[in-house]
């Protein structure tokens, strides 16, 4: 299958750049892309790791929802050793995603760390996308103790008649 059908089609809307899958799940489909900081129309983008896996995306928002992003915030407040491999996670994504603007780029330019935040957790998603694309990151990783293995038994999409559709026997593993 076409990776952009597939990322696509995870997402449910068409994508804003070139797909560039980072890592694959064991069924062989994107778990994480790769944006660049400049996309297609030359909007500025900050975040360089996008999270496509549905049941990734799913834990993720549960954990959100429980107040997972307060939770990282305040362990950044009271954990010296993880604030500095937070701090150090965030200058390392900024560098990383700054080395891929075009040279000569002279248009608006994304800015922040992971997710575009200068100060602070703004989504557990994107941090574990860092996570999962191979990067150290405290949070991410910390995430990722809490919703994998991502261990699907069926696809979360599938090719019927030629078109990239999300499969209908696909369901949340327990």
């Amino acid at each position: 299958m076409d990776d952009r059908a597939v990322v696509e089609t995870q997402l449910e809307r068409p994508v804003r750049s070139v797909v560039r899958v980072e890592r694959r799940c064991h069924l062989g489909l994107p778990v994480v892309t790769e944006v660049p900081p400049i996309l297609d129309d030359g909007t500025p983008f900050p975040t360089t790791h996008w999270l496509t896996c549905p049941l990734a995306a799913r834990r993720i928002g549960r954990l959100e929802a429980a107040g997972g992003v307060a939770q990282a915030d305040e362990r950044i407040a009271t954990d010296e050793v993880f604030a500095a491999a937070f701090d150090e996670a965030m200058r390392r994504y900024e560098r990383s995603r700054d080395r891929m603007i075009p040279a000569g780029h002279s248009g608006p330019r994304p800015s922040g760390g992971v997710a575009g935040s200068s100060r602070g957790v703004k989504c557990l998603h994107a941090h574990y996308a860092d996570t999962a694309a191979g990067n150290e990151n405290p949070v991410g990783a910390m995430t990722a103790s809490e919703i994998e293995p991502l261990d699907c038994t069926a696809p979360c999409v599938v090719e019927r008649d030629g078109v990239v559709v999300r499969n209908p026997e696909w369901v949340e593993p327990r």
